[in-house]
């Protein structure tokens, strides 16, 4: 069986800051694969580059980030070859971004379907009635009720899962092969994340869309997700096929977010946490970054940076992967 197209190819991604103490290393080397019709998730804690990473792909990293990508590859088209007003042509039409804070993004004097059809009317031509009419099926594509009445209400009348379900409309609404939502879920109650992921689900199948979900929330991916790759200190650190990771993790920072998920069999007992604070940017440990919170650390850790590599089905970054994959048993069934 072949494997789907690319959405998204990345070879080679890092982004820098320029600070007044010097140059900061945002996000180093990343390599990152998004299928068509596929959800994969980026999964660390924050400040881990993971926003970064995704803004630099849509060409939003800003005015003081150098971006460079041995290859940067949205379906057929060089990203790193468009000029900027082709490469704003492509946002909205090929690639789209949901943000997290979705009263901040919509116009709150502006209703719902003006917003909406505003997309179809500036990138399609559509007529006033045509634009709203799209509106209207759009709403009820992403799950709002009665959205022909809905379609005139403003932001401020709907709830926080019902915002972010308008959000997610307007990236769709030009069926783009890429869809990057970053922390869709933050501060939704449990029973909206469930709902919002179903819905990226669906969409993602019923579009044919590749979709870069950016969390650090494990409990939230490790249904949905297709593929994993975890990132820390700006670098993938593991990724694989989701269950392939999640049941076996292979770098001991993916082990330890595995064991920070709260489990009814540990009811009772202390929640697991990793101890210290993801390293600043600007002072990233020497050797592996991860080494000064591990709880698996050899003396190799603290001099050598430990590269990508193949390991039993997933690309990791350990000195010890082999040996952790030897001693590991199956946790998919407790990250549930």
């Amino acid at each position: 069986m072949s494997s789907p197209p690319l959405a998204l190819r990345v070879r080679g991604l890092s982004v820098s800051f320029a600070m007044d103490s010097g140059s900061v290393d945002a996000v180093r080397n990343v390599d990152l694969d998004v299928p068509r019709g596929q959800l994969v998730a980026l999964l660390g804690e924050s400040g881990s580059g993971k926003s970064v990473t995704a803004r630099a792909v849509m060409g939003l990293a800003g005015p003081a980030a150098t971006v460079s990508a041995d290859s940067l590859m949205l379906g057929d088209t060089d990203l790193g070859a468009v000029s900027p007003r082709q490469l704003r042509g492509l946002r909205g039409t090929r690639m789209s971004l949901v943000l997290q804070d979705a009263l901040s993004a919509l116009n709150p004097v502006l209703t719902i379907g003006d917003q909406l059809g505003e997309l179809f009317r500036v990138h399609s031509g559509a007529s006033k009635r045509t634009a709203r009419a799209n509106a209207v099926d759009l709403l009820g594509m992403v799950g709002i009720p009665a959205p022909a009445q809905r379609v005139g209400d403003y932001p401020h009348q709907f709830s926080g899962g019902m915002r972010q379900r308008i959000l997610i409309a307007m990236a769709i609404a030009l069926e783009p092969e890429l869809l990057i939502a970053d922390e869709p879920t933050t501060a939704l109650d449990v029973t909206v994340q469930a709902q919002i992921l179903d819905l990226l689900g669906s969409l993602r199948s019923q579009l044919d869309m590749g979709v870069l979900l950016i969390t650090h929330d494990l409990a939230v991916v490790s249904e949905v997700a297709d593929h994993l790759a975890v990132m820390y200190a700006g670098r993938i650190v593991e990724a694989g096929d989701a269950d392939t990771v999640l049941g076996r993790p292979g770098h001991p920072y993916t082990e330890a977010l595995l064991r920070s998920v709260p489990r009814l069999a540990a009811q009772g007992s202390d929640l697991f946490t990793i101890p210290g604070a993801p390293p600043n940017p600007a002072r990233v440990p020497s050797g592996c970054p991860f080494h000064p919170r591990c709880h698996r650390v050899v003396e190799t850790c603290a001099t050598v940076l430990p590269p990508l590599e193949t390991v039993a089905g997933r690309s990791v970054a350990c000195h010890r992967a082999e040996s952790m994959l030897a001693l590991h048993a199956p946790l998919r069934g407790d990250a549930r």
